[in-house]
């Protein structure tokens, strides 16, 4: 039985399929549980078993030297596998970031931390886009695959969603915009960021809008909304409801949560309700005097 012949551009789309899933790297033929504890070791062998019945020949009348008992071999120790990403990691990042003083050290730092796993699977570290010192700060997740290979957040086609909402009302990312996510390093096949990633990475987020100085803060989507805020309340209950942030040094700003480009993309009605949180962005702008 011969197998089907596999054509070049299967494999090919195949190969792209795996990429756009975070799949890019090959680690060995089978995969590992890393959360699975590890084995036991060996348990000393049992002593060996008496001598069967003495045999006919007769026995020395010297009595022999009695045989010494051994102790039972202590049970093995099973230790819990070490965390993935400790707590002091998170620590370790709020450290760096605290000792820089502008954004263009903050992001030296964040290309120069190591602490994050999602580093080593993603390409690039992204950043920031849009003008810095700008009166509205945009939060978002994470990078996704485009942002991932440009660098940049939402350059996407939820990031071309985002830039057209703004213009709507007079607003670019060349001119009124400053945009970044609360992690800089893209999850493998866009996963939603576990708890510690997100730790990690706050850090140096929370620090990033204490330099930036905005006027206004847009969380978008569900993710950086709790990140940010520290609530466990959904998105859906929080968008357009404007709040104000606290941060590390005691300053504060207003924020408002929206639903994320990428969500309106796969539910279209939900646009009514962004652009209400726009007109309510654009009004706070006029009030603070930056329109």
């Amino acid at each position: 039985m011969t197998e089907a012949a596999f054509a070049p551009q299967d494999a090919a789309a195949l190969l792209r399929w795996y990429v756009d899933h975070g799949i890019d790297e090959t680690i060995g033929e089978e995969a590992i549980d890393r959360f699975a504890l590890p084995p036991p070791a060996a348990v000393a062998a049992a002593p060996a078993a008496t001598a069967g019945p003495a045999a006919s020949t007769p026995v020395a009348s010297s009595p022999t030297a009695p045989t010494p008992i051994r102790a039972p071999a202590a049970p093995a120790v099973v230790r819990a596998p070490v965390p993935l990403e400790s707590p002091q990691l998170a620590e370790d990042a709020r450290e760096v970031s605290r000792r820089a003083t502008t954004i263009a050290e903050l992001e030296e730092a964040v290309r120069a931390f190591e602490g994050c796993a999602l580093k080593r699977t993603a390409k690039n570290t992204v950043f920031a886009d849009g003008v810095a010192g700008a009166p509205v700060m945009i939060v978002g997740e994470a990078p996704g695959a485009d942002e991932d290979r440009l660098g940049k957040p939402f350059v996407g086609v939820s990031g071309q969603l985002m830039d057209r909402m703004f213009a709507a009302i007079g607003m670019s990312r060349e001119r009124d915009v400053y945009i970044t996510n609360i992690l800089f390093w893209r999850p493998p096949g866009n996963r939603t960021p576990t708890l510690s990633e997100q730790a990690i990475c706050l850090a140096f987020t929370r620090r990033h809008i204490e330099l930036a100085k905005p006027k206004i803060v847009v969380l978008a989507g569900g993710t950086a909304v709790k990140a940010v805020l520290n609530t466990a309340e959904g998105i859906t209950r929080l968008r357009g409801k404007w709040t104000t942030l606290t941060l590390d040094d005691g300053s504060e700003v207003p924020a408002l949560p929206t639903f994320h480009p990428a969500y309106l993309l796969r539910t279209p009605a939900s646009k009514r309700q962004s652009w209400a949180d726009l007109l309510s962005l654009d009004k706070r702008l006029k009030e603070l005097g930056v329109r």
